[in-house]
């Protein structure tokens, strides 16, 4: 890990999301929250601010289910973070809790447990999961929680090298990660989106991918989720992602990687949410 450099930077965020060509409904969502020990404010799906008095979290996540179980499911995800870190901050603050996997486990698990309260009570909601990647941007360091195939990305400032920050929890991913499948083999397998891990259904352990990187001016962030990868091979992302275009005042650059998957592909829900160091 990279040591910080600057104690307090602006965030550039934007987001987009979109059903696709061929699902009816949109079982993705996304969330901006920007909180501290005395307010929480969700944010819009685009802007920009500064880390100097508070915190950041950007989250998305893929719902799954029959009917409208799926839609529910990332809804609920998202929502139990802003009520969540807000309160784990306050009392970080005050010194009863200090380490941020812990805040992050104790998160997952209790989306899971609602998760699972409610695919076991209702039938509308029986088999409900959603995969969840979350970062977390305090001053210098961004932390990350994950669960399933959506994933968080992270180009540096310097090079074009983007790299995956979130494991896939596919077997599909391992074997990807251990060199055994290049990314266009991982792209076409026909078990790709068939998940080892996700929050809710009959799963019964939260065990999220934790981890922390530093920062700096010029870094920027990806989370998505599978329906962007399924349009998208990496080097396209970072073709996006490094246009002068993608860089001028009202350019979203979230939507332009959604259009440009679902162009490609449009075969599942296409969520992107982009974060800028400045």
């Amino acid at each position: 890990m990279k040591e910080p450099t600057t104690p307090s930077v602006l965030l550039k965020w934007s987001g987009c999301t979109d059903r696709g060509k061929v699902r009816p409904n949109n079982e993705d969502a996304f969330l901006a929250l920007r909180f501290s020990g005395t307010e929480v404010l969700r944010l819009r799906k685009t802007g920009e601010a500064s880390t100097a008095e508070t915190d950041f979290a950007f989250a998305v996540s893929d719902g799954m289910g029959g009917a409208l179980a799926g839609e529910y499911a990332s809804r609920i995800a998202v929502d139990k973070i802003t009520t969540m870190l807000p309160r784990s901050f306050k009392l970080s603050a005050s010194g009863f809790i200090a380490d941020y996997d812990d805040i992050l486990t104790e998160l997952f698990s209790e989306v899971h447990k609602a998760l699972v309260y409610l695919g076991t009570s209702y039938e509308e909601c029986h088999g409900m999961e959603a995969t969840l990647t979350l970062c977390w941007f305090s001053p210098g360091w961004l932390h990350f929680a994950h669960i399933g195939d959506s994933r968080l990305y992270y180009l540096p400032a310097k090079g074009d090298q983007i790299k995956q920050l979130s494991h896939d929890d596919t077997h599909v991913g391992w074997l990807y990660r251990q060199g055994k499948i290049n990314e266009r083999e991982a792209r076409s397998h026909p078990r790709r989106n068939v998940l080892q891990k996700a929050l809710g259904g009959g799963n019964q352990f939260v065990d999220p991918q934790l981890g922390a990187v530093g920062y700096e001016r010029g870094d920027m962030f990806l989370l998505c989720t599978d329906g962007l990868v399924d349009g998208l091979y990496d080097h396209h992302v970072v073709d996006i992602l490094r246009d002068p275009e993608s860089h001028k005042p009202d350019a979203n650059p979230a939507q332009r990687l959604v259009k440009e998957a679902i162009e490609k592909s449009g075969r599942d829900n296409t969520t992107a949410l982009i974060i800028e160091v400045r």
